[in-house]
């Protein structure tokens, strides 16, 4: 008893020793940044001076956006099922409970956690400058990035399920596949579409990013509108985006809502 609190007391210590380097290190960084423009209050007037040229929004450009709109949805929706598609079989092989092989183990969640270390803006630069601009790099990126994501969620869902269920398939000579289709697969498919749900709200958002650096849709749009310094049409952009990713998310919700009372009832 004494030697778990011991151990307690010494992985807090470690945390908290960890936090002072971090909060004293990013001390001695910020201490080289000038904060005369701050203190002066040219960001607050260069601020009020941009969004004064915002209004009103230019609705003109709004006749232009139904191509990038379904450029955005189609990059989102096809990024996400790529990650789906990639995601189960690796988080099956990352799995304590359905991989038995720990070097094979090691090597999938070292691959996850490399592509959900490198953002998915670096991977829409490299691949617009291997395959050019248009959509394909942004679902190879957004696509690539979200396995990191989805492939750790995904493993760490299989790793929580009822055991019972995988030793009754056992029991009567199923096999691995077996295993996995009637013990575990059951157990994580709510899960499993709701992490596929907000990964692929997240993608929607991100899409607009990527396409600042090339990758098409209406990111795109939006960076051309900024580069012209149009920003009665960048407000107008900015306010169809907002309103899409609010349609986006309420329609994730209503899934999930038929799903839980599914389950529910």
């Amino acid at each position: 008893m004494k030697e778990a609190k011991r151990r307690r007391e010494g992985q807090w210590g470690l945390i908290m020793a960890v936090l002072a380097a971090l909060i004293g290190g990013s001390t001695i960084f910020t201490a080289a940044v000038s904060w005369e423009a701050l203190t002066s209050g040219k960001i607050l007037t260069n601020l009020f001076s941009i969004v004064g040229e915002m209004f009103p929004p230019d609705p003109a450009i709004v006749g232009k956006l139904p191509k990038p709109i379904g450029e955005t949805l189609a990059m989102s929706v096809m990024a996400t099922l790529l990650a789906v598609l990639l995601s189960l079989p690796l988080a099956f092989l990352g799995a304590k409970t359905t991989c038995r092989s720990t070097a094979v183990r090691w090597a999938v969640k070292a691959v996850i956690n490399a592509l959900r270390t490198i953002p998915e803006l670096i991977m829409a630069i490299i691949f617009v400058a291997a395959v050019g601009f248009g959509i394909l790099p942004g679902i190879l990126a957004l696509g690539l990035h979200s396995v990191g994501m989805l492939g750790k969620f995904y493993a760490e869902a299989i790793e929580r399920v009822d055991l019972g269920a995988i030793e009754a398939v056992e029991a009567v000579g199923g096999s691995r596949f077996h295993v996995i289709l009637f013990g575990v697969i059951p157990q994580i498919i709510t899960q499993v579409v709701d992490f596929t749900l907000y990964r692929w709200e997240y993608n929607f958002r991100a899409s607009t990013v990527v396409g600042m650096v090339g990758a098409g849709g209406i990111g795109f749009a939006l960076v051309s509108s900024l580069r012209l310094m149009q920003y009665q049409e960048v407000l107008a952009i900015l306010i169809v985006v907002f309103g899409l990713v609010q349609l986006v998310d309420s329609f994730g919700n209503l899934i999930r809502e038929k799903m839980l009372g599914k389950e529910e009832g």
